[in-house]
């Protein structure tokens, strides 16, 4: 069952925001390779929006190499990994969704935030930003709990761009290039909400990441910090030399 999803009716087209939302469900392993996606009027009553709307979201998706029309017979996911111009490698997902798994976001929070001094989001961000806090399942269990901290630099981020669809996917739909990225790895115990959300033990280790995005300036666009629950699913980290 997909959260309920708020469209930006002020900015972007609509059919856009829906292609996606649809297009990272299918990345995500909700709508499986080779099965349909949902119908033409279930799509319209879940977005509310009219069947043209739907219609040009779904033409995209075909054009893009994800989906295949056939009529009478639905249409049915044909690819379920990316062509980001963000990497070259394989995101971790999409491994996972490979392997058969199916991954879900769910939005716990998002809301403007006043950072305290002396923590990372104030030394990068300064006294505001954007914080989001997202839970990712896996198989409908717990998974990651990340908490992103974005800049409000940049007027062309709203908060309802970051709803349902993929930060990342969002950055590339804004052409906010991210050129660079810095990531942290650390065996740490998580804040004892989180503990409570991924329903692990107090004191348990989780595998902490730090991720520093940065746009072809220099700019710090993006600072995340996600738990993940190694002892459900390892991560990979793989390197080339």
């Amino acid at each position: 069952m997909n959260a309920a999803v708020i469209l930006s009716r002020k900015k972007r087209p609509l059919y856009l925001q829906i292609k996606n939302i649809i297009k990272d469900r299918i990345l995500h392993g909700v709508y499986p390779i080779e099965t349909n996606i949902p119908s033409e009027p279930q799509l319209e009553t879940e977005f509310e929006v009219s069947k043209i709307t739907v219609r040009n979201a779904i033409k995209e998706l075909v054009q893009e190499g994800y989906l295949e029309t056939n009529s009478g017979k639905g249409t049915k996911v044909i690819r379920n990994t990316s062509a980001s111009k963000l990497s070259t490698w394989k995101r971790f997902t999409e491994i996972l969704v490979e392997e058969g798994h199916r991954i879900q976001k769910q939005l716990l929070r998002m809301e403007a935030v006043v950072n305290e001094e002396g923590t990372e989001p104030y030394r990068l961000f300064g006294e505001q930003c954007l914080r989001l806090e997202r839970l990712y399942l896996l198989n409908d269990a717990p998974y990651i709990h990340y908490t992103h901290y974005l800049t409000m630099r940049r007027g062309d981020i709203e908060l309802t761009d970051l709803n349902a669809q993929s930060l990342y996917g969002m950055f590339e739909e804004r052409q906010i290039s991210l050129a660079n990225f810095r990531d942290r790895f650390a065996v740490a115990f998580a804040p004892s909400s989180v503990e409570s959300i991924l329903r692990v033990d107090e004191k348990t280790p989780l595998l902490k990441r730090s991720r520093y995005s940065y746009d072809e300036t220099g700019e710090i666009i993006e600072f995340s910090v996600g738990y993940y629950n190694t002892e459900m699913q390892t991560y990979i980290v793989n390197y080339d030399v």
